[in-house]
């Protein structure tokens, strides 16, 4: 990886070491606390070019060379400088030069971009404390130990450890947009100790040193602790990613802070994260370079053979050198050597069968295609304000090619929006008035309680839960509001508040609270501020957060309210229940399952009360643990387990999180298409089951199959998996469900539901039972047989796994994977095609995914319509060229009959190098950009048009069989038409013969039109553009040959075409034979074409003729004039278009024109 290399370089040994010392200020520690090692680190210098001005042409030479094509055509271009060759290096040279010169010029002003942003951040200014004062300077200056004075709405310069900030409490409050997308403030903390310094004076005379892991990607995830040199020992505390300010994160509503440099330029988090992802190649290209290997055997066997036959030829001695140039005996000596340079001659003189320049087309093809997705009106989300991205263009083929779709649940088919709905306590359920994310709708004022009789020991825990909700969270409060200049504050319930947090779901929980009269104000000082029913504040200090992480799936907090200590928890009910003692479990779990069942998001609270003893020996494990360098977050999870345990069960909580917009539509189109859809969702059972029914995953005659933890232990694995296959294969009859996809609905519809734990036992490559090896085949094939499958509780690695799973199967499916959070990253990296939504959860999945699209809907018009049309066009822009170029070289093939195997090239070398890069290459480029063969509605109205194009249908091996066969039918037709036409006749009128060039431009000519046309005719969607080009590119084809042929060029050493291009045009012969063979070869496609519509249609064909005959009378007036059918009015008007008559509205309904 390029930047493990930049760090060896900057770092040098420092790579090697488990973690860093960093010095404060760059003052040494005090004598005899510790040795003062000063070490080497980078300079805050951001580098994300790939190229300098010295390196650019040795390292982007040496990147273009690795292509095989480019390598190829370098090899093919020094043979013929070494070697006398019958072409010109020339014919080889341009073509690869013109490739490698455009693609230099695209890679090289990309790269200038990057280092101009490169500059624009390196030479930004940045303020340093020095000796007291404030100093400026460049941020590529910065150095690790460098105090820095960051002002409000500034952005941090490089990592900071945070020491004081303008806040009495040491708090600041960031924005991480910029690294994750998630724009609400986040609040870090500064080093107990040192949050007091608030001068320049005071935060210069801190002398302390902080040791750190080294550098690591992870945004999350910080280990380190400072020393504090006091006048007696020095002070250790610990420093987590709480009082880590990110590169590229922005200070919000503080006025300043001081903090210290601890990763600077390619060693901070930002920069370690601009690691490129692993390419993905598209099943496009892997068919293009299998074709290219063929191909590339044709051309080994082109050259063979007539090497060998011109030695066959010249063992005649009458077939020999002629007497003027007869051979030395030691020239007949050195067979090998002439012939393996007959060999590489015959090599150069095919070489043009490889397509160079389709390559570059392709590659122009997809950067250019891909614009038509960002610039889509109808994927643009005006509630976001924001567009679909493309982040990689080299996949848009692979939209219309997938098979299985894999997708998160919560902010991907749901909103994200969490509204509360109720919470239950000791089986007392409270339904306050709609709530929705942190906004109270008007005439909510009253509260209505489905159970309002609860005695007083059910009060106070009715009050017990309200308060534990509203300390346990990581919610912040936006305390004042300034209107008309005049500041309003949130006391006596007059709220003018906002409630910011990085999860819906706590926002939704605590105005939930608020509607149920009990308001959490504020964090101050750590104290955390309650308005309760009186309106009385009630204050409880904050000692300790046990934080939420997606292993342990609950959080905790202790406090301290008049002298009692109290853990409160809360988290998924299959975390909290197993911890609890006490309290009304059953009917608190029958409520949670009830609310699962109806779609709800349901979450458990517990607390537990602790003694001063208990608390001493909670704070003395989590300092341990918070401390320790190495293996921290293993002793956190570890403390965090000990703590978290003998609980009393207080009740839970409802949430409800809505479908989105279309969601459902989408889902069944996807299923029309043919793709499989997998949920994988870390919510429990319950609720991912209802929602799969909200969204038709499943539907009401689904056959639900389970295989959950709650049957693997009622029976074993290995039976549950083998019930399960026979119940499917029972139905199918053994075949896949793929065989039965166009039955009627009596066909049997399987759902399967998996949870996280059976799919780690399913997955597990060492079960001891010899006859479980073959889980994973079991497993797939009751998934290939199911129409849709729920994961539910999932972790992020094993969304990854089952993507993994799909993809290496022996079907080799392409799959896609879409979700919107940070936990979806690896599967969307691990699928074929990663999508990520701009959702709530940040925007770790749109910057680490393929494409991005505002919404879940969009991912319909995503494939059917954009996939699909750009499978079609780089389908039809592959097998063209191949075959173009077929067309091109098998005609010379043909002539070394005719010329005695001699090497003698057919056409001029101005139209060898030309036929790729000006004659045929603008009309391709063009169709493979905006040709619609069906109307864009049609394709969405019509799913199942999708199914078409599956599984690389337009680029099997029949299909390439065919076209090169056209190809050679086509060359065949052209070189032997000409040949017999022209064969002893006289074709001038002073009677003079065609020579060999004049024999080439004929067969070019009729070669550069007929590939046109046949373009042309595979044509459905004409603009202007398309005439311009196609017709454009045919008229400049014969004004260059006219300018070619008609002028002696003084740089040339030869003038073997002047004016043999217009001594061919006087001919009326040359005209006829022309138009004859154009015809001749397009004839058998055409006829073809038509035999295949009318016996064997596509879908697709099928309704191509299906929407000519249902255009409207008015569609027909407006529409321009067909070309297919310009024939007069049947009742003598002088309209051309039989059918419905423009001019006198006439509508055939006669058989004869119907």
């Amino acid at each position: 990886c390029p930047l493990d290399i930049i760090k060896t370089l900057c770092v040098g040994e420092e790579n090697w070491v488990d973690s860093r010392t960093v010095y404060i200020g760059h003052k040494e520690p005090p004598p005899g606390t510790e040795a003062f090692i000063q070490q080497r680190f980078p300079d805050n210098r951001i580098v994300s070019s790939k190229y300098t001005f010295w390196n650019f042409i040795p390292k982007n030479m040496f990147e273009q060379f690795r292509r095989v094509a480019n390598f190829y055509f370098l090899i093919i271009f020094l043979v013929q400088l070494i070697i006398d060759t019958p072409t010109s290096p020339i014919t080889s040279g341009l073509p690869l030069f013109f490739v490698i010169t455009v693609t230099a010029i695209k890679q090289g002003y990309e790269d200038w971009l990057r280092h101009k942003a490169d500059n624009a951040v390196n030479q930004c200014p940045v303020h340093v404390v020095q000796h007291g004062k404030v100093v400026r300077k460049q941020s590529r200056k910065l150095k690790v130990g460098d105090v820095v004075l960051v002002k409000e709405d500034e952005t941090f310069p490089c990592d900071l450890i945070l020491l004081s900030s303008s806040r009495d409490d040491g708090t600041c409050y960031v924005t991480t947009a910029s690294l994750d997308g998630e724009s609400s403030h986040k609040t870090y903390y500064a080093v107990q100790d040192t949050k007091a310094y608030s001068t320049e004076k005071e935060v210069d005379s801190i002398h302390a040193t902080i040791e750190c892991e080294q550098p690591q990607p992870d945004l999350y995830k910080f280990v380190g602790r400072i020393n504090i040199y006091m006048e007696n020992e020095p002070v250790a505390r610990p420093l987590g990613s709480e009082n880590l300010l990110l590169r590229g994160a922005t200070l919000k509503n503080t006025e300043y802070i001081y903090a210290v440099a601890i990763y600077t330029g390619m060693e901070t988090k930002m920069a370690l994260n601009y690691q490129s992802k692993c390419q993905k190649r598209s099943a496009v290209e892997k068919s293009m370079n299998a074709y290219l290997v063929v191909y590339l055997c044709i051309l080994i066997s082109k050259a063979l053979i007539n090497t060998a036959l011109k030695y066959v030829w010249q063992a005649d001695p009458n077939r020999d050198e002629p007497w003027f140039n007869q051979r030395t005996e030691a020239e007949r000596q050195r067979h090998l050597i002439r012939a393996f340079t007959d060999f590489l001659a015959f090599m150069v003189l095919f070489n043009y069968i490889i397509p160079v320049s389709m390559y570059v087309t392709v590659e122009m093809q997809k950067f250019l295609g891909s614009y038509f997705i960002m610039w889509d009106d109808d994927m643009f989300d005006e509630e976001l304000g924001e567009r679909a991205m493309v982040n990689t263009s080299d996949l848009n083929e692979e939209l219309g090619q997938v098979e299985y779709v894999f997708t998160d649940k919560t902010g991907t088919l749901t909103e994200n929006n969490m509204e509360f709905i109720e919470c239950c306590v000791d089986g007392h359920v409270y339904v306050p008035h709609a709530i929705c994310n942190g906004q109270v709708i008007p005439g909510a004022a009253s509260m209505d309680m489905i159970d309002t009789s609860p005695g007083p020991e059910a009060r106070e825990h009715e009050e017990l839960f309200f308060r534990a909700l509203c300390l346990c969270h990581t919610v912040q409060v936006k305390e004042e509001e300034t209107v008309d200049g005049i500041k309003h504050g949130i006391h006596q319930g007059k709220s003018t508040s906002l409630y910011i947090s990085s999860s819906p779901d706590e926002v939704a929980l605590v105005e939930g609270m608020k509607r149920l009269g009990f308001t959490y104000l504020r964090l101050k000082d750590s104290l955390m501020e309650i308005l309760n029913r009186e309106d009385e504040i009630e204050r409880f200090e904050l000692l300790e957060v046990l934080t939420f992480d997606s292993v342990r799936r609950r959080m905790s907090v202790i406090v301290r309210a008049t002298g009692e200590f109290y853990l409160f928890c809360k988290g998924a009910d299959s975390s909290i229940f197993p911890r609890v003692i006490s309290g009304k479990v059953d009917q608190v779990r029958a409520r949670v399952e009830h609310n699962a069942v109806e779609g709800l998001r349901t979450l458990c609270v517990a607390y537990k009360r602790l003694s001063p003893e208990q608390y001493q020996e909670v704070c003395h494990l989590l300092s341990g643990a918070k401390l320790a360098l190495q293996d921290r977050d293993k002793r956190l999870a570890e403390a965090y387990d000990l703590i978290e345990k003998d609980l009393i069960l207080l009740g839970a909580t409802a949430v409800e999180d809505r479908l989105q917009e279309k969601a459902a539509d989408t889902i069944e189109s996807l299923h029309k298409a043919g793709m499989k859809v997998w949920v994988l969702t870390g919510d429990k059972m319950e609720t991912a089951a209802a929602t799969c029914y909200a969204s038709k995953l499943f539907r009401r005659n689904t056959q639900i199959l389970e295989l959950t933890t709650k049957r693997t232990e009622e029976q074993s694995l290995h039976d549950v998996l083998f019930d399960l296959s026979r119940t499917v294969l029972r139905q199918h009859g053994g075949m896949s469900r793929d065989t039965f996809s166009g039955l009627s609905g009596d066909y049997c519809d399987y759902g399967l539901i998996i949870d996280g734990a059976t799919l780690s036992a399913v997955m597990r490559p060492d079960q001891e039972d010899s006859n479980s090896g073959n889980y994973k085949e079991i497993f797939l094939e009751i998934c290939r047989n199911c129409s849709a499958v729920l994961c539910c509780r999932m972790a992020p690695l094993q969304k990854a796994q089952i993507v993994k799973l799909i993809k290496t199967s022996k079907e080799h499916p392409i799959t896609l994977a879409i979700g919107d959070g940070a936990n979806d990253v690896s599967m969307i990296l691990e699928a074929h095609v990663g999508i990520g939504i701009m959702g709530k959860e940040g925007r770790q999945a749109a910057r680490n995914s393929d494409y991005a699209i505002p919404k879940f809907k969009h991912l319909k018009k995503m494939l059917l319509v954009h996939g699909h049309y750009y499978y079609i066009r780089i389908s039809e822009l592959v097998q063209y060229f191949f075959y173009k170029n077929v067309c091109f070289i098998f005609p010379q093939f043909l002539y070394q009959f005719f010329c005695g195997f001699s090497q003698q090239p057919l056409y001029d070398t101005a139209y060898l190098t030309l036929y790729n890069i000006s004659f045929t290459s603008l009309p391709i480029l063009l169709y493979s950009l905006i040709e619609q063969h069906i109307n864009m509605d049609i394709l969405k109205k019509d799913p199942s048009l999708y199914k078409d194009i599956a599984k690389n249908s337009l680029l099997r091996w029949p299909t390439f069989i065919y076209w090169t066969v056209l190809g050679v039918y086509d060359a065949i037709v052209m070189f032997f038409g000409a040949y017999f036409l022209f064969d002893n006749t006289t074709f001038t009128s002073n009677g003079q013969m065609f020579g060999n060039w004049t024999f080439g431009t004929l067969v070019f000519t009729v070669l550069v039109f007929t590939v046109t046309f046949k373009l042309a005719l595979d044509t459905h969607y004409w603009t202007w553009i398309n005439h311009f080009v196609i017709w454009g590119s045919l008229i400049f084809f014969v004004v260059f040959s006219l300018l070619w042929g008609g002028i002696i060029w003084p740089f040339l050493n030869y003038q073997r075409m002047y004016y043999v291009f217009m001594q061919m045009l006087s001919s009326g012969p040359a005209w006829l034979s022309i138009i004859l063979l154009i015809t001749a070869s397009l004839v058998p496609d055409v006829v073809k074409k038509v035999i295949w519509r009318a016996l064997w249609p596509t879908t697709t064909e099928t309704i191509q003729v299906d929407t000519l005959c249902q255009m409207s009378n008015d569609d027909f007036r407006s529409a321009d004039v067909c070309w297919l059918w310009l024939l007069p009015c049947p009742i003598g008007c002088k309209s051309v278009n039989p059918h419905i008559c423009v001019q006198c509205s006439f509508i055939s309904k006669s058989d004869k024109y119907n």
